[in-house]
């Protein structure tokens, strides 16, 4: 049996998107963790690296989700400030 080459991809990526690739190393290590998944699924004689491809995955929906989370505040913020500064003149 061998790793399947996209569960590899998969942890890389979602690895890149907590150092230097927030948003393109998060989406790239969901898309590739979900496809390598299917297939070691369809083809369990075959492949190997699940493991991989479900921290690739876990890795990258976090990441995306901590940077909506981290967005939004960013605009909680600064609406809150622009709404104090209206409210102040």
């Amino acid at each position: 049996m061998r790793t399947h080459t996209l569960a590899i991809v998969s942890l890389i990526f979602g690895l890149l998107s907590w150092i230097g690739l927030p948003l393109v190393g998060a989406i790239v290590a969901v898309i590739t963790g979900h496809l390598a998944r299917a297939e070691i699924t369809r083809s369990p004689e075959q492949f190997d690296g699940n493991g991989m491809a479900l921290a690739g995955l876990i890795l990258g929906w976090l990441n995306l989700a901590l940077s909506l989370l981290a967005l939004a505040a960013i605009f909680l913020f600064f609406g809150g400030l622009a709404f104090l500064l209206a409210m102040a003149h």
